[in-house]
């Protein structure tokens, strides 16, 4: 009989699992999300009601998106795998109600080609986090500290911008390039965590949710890499 091969006391084959699993919900969440953003957009109705009165319909949408991943986040040791999944699926729906706009101020050849490009990218950057024999902890502490730069940086030039009347263009630019930056280096750092809690998986329902917040990670690497590339290159309409 053909020995079974184990990693951190578990098999391959469930390790092999749950890294397919993490990357199945992922591509489930973006396709949702597609869908989503394609409906409201081709919807008169819908966008009348969440972009037609001020930021207020945008600002809900926002509001019960955080609400949701916070849920997640908090709860996934309590809630069922049935609960975790329906919080992730109703994240991507909303998400895409968010996104539906990139369909009105974008051309969907620029869309497309931001998709491809953050496909290739993402791909890429996955494939190393999962294969490099470096340790990429450190990278991923410094990686957030950019991140959190990068939203106070949004937020102060929101305000700026609000108040002169005024786009702040090269500042957006350079928040786009620096996004890209930041998300295409935490791809690679949350594929490396996916690989070493796989080295773990049994396949029990622990695990089974913990697959489910990792696509959730990827999923936002996804997104805002694409967002930042559409910013930087998209012709818009």
């Amino acid at each position: 009989m053909e020995e079974v091969r184990t990693v951190g006391n578990f098999s391959a084959d469930e390790k092999s699992r749950f890294i397919g699993r993490t990357y199945g919900w992922m591509a489930l969440a973006l396709f949702v999300s597609a869908a989503s953003a394609f409906a409201v957009a081709s919807s008169q109705t819908m966008l009348r009601l969440i972009f037609g009165h001020g930021i207020g319909g945008w600002l809900l949408l926002a509001v019960a998106e955080i609400g949701l991943v916070l849920w997640l986040t908090a709860s996934i040791r309590k809630i069922s795998v049935g609960a975790a999944m329906f919080g992730f699926i109703a994240y991507a729906v909303l998400n895409g109600a968010t996104l539906s706009s990139i369909f009105i101020v974008y051309k969907i050849d620029s869309i497309a080609s931001a998709f491809f490009t953050t496909a290739l990218l993402f791909t890429v950057m996955s494939v190393y986090g999962m294969r490099t024999k470096s340790d990429l902890t450190s990278l991923g502490r410094y990686l957030m500290m950019g991140l959190i730069g990068v939203i106070l940086a949004s937020l102060v030039g929101g305000i700026i911008s609000l108040v002169t009347k005024t786009p702040l263009n090269m500042l957006n630019v350079l928040i786009s390039v620096a996004t890209v930056v930041i998300f295409t280096g935490l791809t690679a750092y949350d594929s490396q965590k996916i690989m070493r809690t796989a080295a773990y998986a049994n396949g029990n329902d622990d695990y089974r949710k913990v697959s489910i917040l990792a696509a959730l990670e990827l999923y936002l690497d996804f997104i805002n890499l694409m967002l930042a590339i559409l910013r930087i290159f998209g012709k818009r309409r």
